[in-house]
């Protein structure tokens, strides 16, 4: 060849995509300290449902048979006939709503002197061994 690049390298770099990081990638780490968020009037509506088909159907153990037989009830209820469970839902939003001003509030207050830094114990260690001065690593021979 003559100097330049050969198929195999031009083919492989015209052929390289950045990737844009993905929704589900290393992102932040979820806060275990904010609320979850409240249940649709559906989901209330499953947790008494569950209850009742597991004792018309005890030696049903299909969880997508469960979740289909809800959602066709559910389908064929009345408007009336869901306002409890809409009413509980609405109830649990306005709870979920509560506890996030509070959860925002003490966020904007910031960390607490108390709590841990996001060292782990070992970088600490490490940082106080080096303010010791003394090197136990070290191995002259």
């Amino acid at each position: 060849m003559k100097g330049g690049k050969s198929k195999a390298e031009t083919r492989s770099s015209k052929l390289s995509v950045t990737k844009k990081p993905t929704k589900g990638g290393k992102g932040a780490a979820k806060d275990p300290n904010k609320p979850k968020r409240p249940s649709s009037a559906f989901f209330v509506f499953m947790e008494d449902f569950r209850e009742t088909y597991k004792k018309e159907h005890p030696k049903n153990k299909s969880v997508a048979a469960v979740g289909k037989a809800g959602g066709e009830k559910w389908k064929s209820l009345s408007d009336s006939e869901k306002a409890p469970y809409v009413a509980k839902a609405d109830k649990r939003k306005v709870e979920y709503e509560k506890n996030m001003k509070a959860y925002n509030k003490k966020l904007e207050e910031g960390p607490k002197e108390d709590e841990e830094s996001d060292k782990s114990v070992s970088e600490v260690n490490d940082e106080d061994d080096a303010e010791d001065g003394s090197e136990e690593e070290e191995d002259d021979d």
